[in-house]
């Protein structure tokens, strides 16, 4: 019985990971301080470019804090609609009870 076997071998974890400390570490000493950079903003003091990419950011934000308020709202709302019809129905309950003829 032959089996087949394919030509590539699996990777432990620890070949990996030295796999992947060794191009990190060769892309940090060969690739200098442009590798860090993206290549509009690298030497680029304050240009418009930053400024709209900063702007960018704040509204990205924004748009996330309002739709987590929408949320946190929709269910302090649940919340308090559940509460009211809570006590109605206590609070009918209650009047059933003190309806109730008394047998005795």
């Amino acid at each position: 019985m032959k089996t087949e076997t394919t030509p590539y071998r699996r990777r432990t974890t620890g070949e990996w990971m030295r796999r992947a400390f060794t191009t990190v570490a060769a892309v940090m000493i060969f690739g200098g301080s442009s590798v860090l950079a993206c290549p509009v903003c690298f030497g680029a003091a304050e240009t418009s470019m930053i400024d709209g990419a900063k702007l960018g950011v704040l509204v990205m934000l924004a748009v996330l804090f309002a739709v987590q308020g929408v949320f946190v709202a929709f269910f302090l709302y649940l919340r308090k609609r559940a509460k009211r019809i809570a006590d109605i129905e206590l609070d009918t309950e209650w009047s059933e009870l003190q309806e109730a003829p008394r047998t005795s």
